[in-house]
């Protein structure tokens, strides 16, 4: 069963940084792209950052110059680099990876991880 499993949310204060990480488990043959998602009380889910299976990123205006997405193929992960928080950065945020089992391609969504800036 083919899965993704985000970590490293959790409070920090305006300013600070966190660094989340997704894995992805199960039977994976192949990687395409995999992002970042984030989903804030009362607000519809929004695209934070995406990366290509070879390595093209692309960022919401909002995260630009503050955060970077990276990953590695090889412990099929993705992870997110995040700097200067600001309270609106609140949201739970979800891990998505584009995917092919033995079946055929898919897109896969994490559980989410709540990250909180607060003083």
């Amino acid at each position: 069963q083919v899965q993704v499993v985000e970590s490293g949310g959790g409070l920090v204060q305006p300013g600070g940084s966190l660094r989340l990480s997704c894995a992805a488990s199960g039977s994976i043959f192949s990687i395409g792209a995999m992002g970042w998602y984030r989903q804030a009380p009362g607000k519809q889910r929004e695209m934070v950052a995406k990366i290509t299976g070879d390595g093209r990123t692309n960022y919401a205006d909002s995260v630009k110059g503050r955060f970077t997405i990276s990953r590695d193929n090889a412990k099929k992960s993705v992870h997110l680099q995040m700097n200067d928080l600001r309270s609106e950065d609140t949201a739970v945020y979800y891990c998505n990876g584009y995917l092919r089992s033995a079946a055929s391609w898919s897109t896969y969504w994490g559980q989410g991880t709540q990250v909180t800036v607060s003083s």
